[in-house]
């Protein structure tokens, strides 16, 4: 006797027994940048991953009592993660903040002309750690954070150098008061470990982060 034929009544799938399953599958979940650095999206963006929102912490950064650089960027991080993960449900979200550090002194932010030439002062001819603290909130609110240490050597400069540098304006917005893609780039004998992290965030890292803990960095590049 020849075998039943069962390909007029196949097993149904899971997408037919349960509509809409199928499409939610597919579908990626979204990710908010919790940062205002221009920095820090075209970083991501030179990984293929564009953020779906820019949702901004506005967070106190000040440093407290006896805080060591460390501490203050992952304090950071952690804080501005917290002040934007209530305002969004069902996605990944990602905050950062970077420091710069000689010894355990924290450079974060140039306020003025003045503060960014006292910060260069003190990097010339010597060594500093820059420090970026990174946070994801993951879908179901779950905070993970990394700390990545990037060693930078600035060869001595000259006044005329600073003041040259000064006149660009790169200063502002920057922690420790350079930024490594632009002019400071020759100020810069050395570097070891992240380059990215110098700029802002440490890629190499963030993307191992997201992905494991699920978000797909390629279907995101693709969307």
């Amino acid at each position: 006797m020849a075998a039943k034929d069962d390909t007029s009544n196949p097993t149904p799938s899971t997408s037919n027994m349960f509509p809409g399953t199928e499409k939610i599958a597919s579908e990626p979940l979204s990710l908010i940048l919790a940062s205002a650095s221009p920095r820090r999206l075209d970083l991501l963006k030179q990984i293929g991953i564009v953020p779906d929102k820019i949702d901004p912490a506005d967070i106190n950064e000040e440093l407290l009592p006896n805080e060591k650089p460390r501490d203050l960027a992952h304090r950071l991080a952690l804080e501005k993660a917290a002040a934007v993960a209530n305002r969004h449900n069902d996605c990944f979200l990602l905050s950062a903040d970077t420091v710069v550090a000689v010894g355990r002194r924290s450079l974060a932010k140039a306020e003025d002309k003045d503060e960014a030439r006292r910060f260069l002062e003190l990097l010339s001819g010597r060594r500093h750690k820059v420090l970026t603290g990174v946070t994801l909130v993951t879908p179901d609110k779950q905070f993970i954070s990394r700390l990545v240490t990037t060693s930078v050597i600035f060869k001595p400069l000259g006044s005329h150098e600073i003041n040259a540098y000064l006149q660009s304006d790169e200063w502002q917005g920057k922690a420790g008061g350079y930024a490594i893609q632009g002019r400071a780039a020759s100020f810069v004998r050395s570097v070891q470990g992240s380059y990215s992290n110098v700029v802002g965030l440490p890629l190499f890292e963030v993307s191992n982060l997201l992905i494991g803990n699920g978000f797909d960095i390629w279907t995101a590049s693709d969307a």
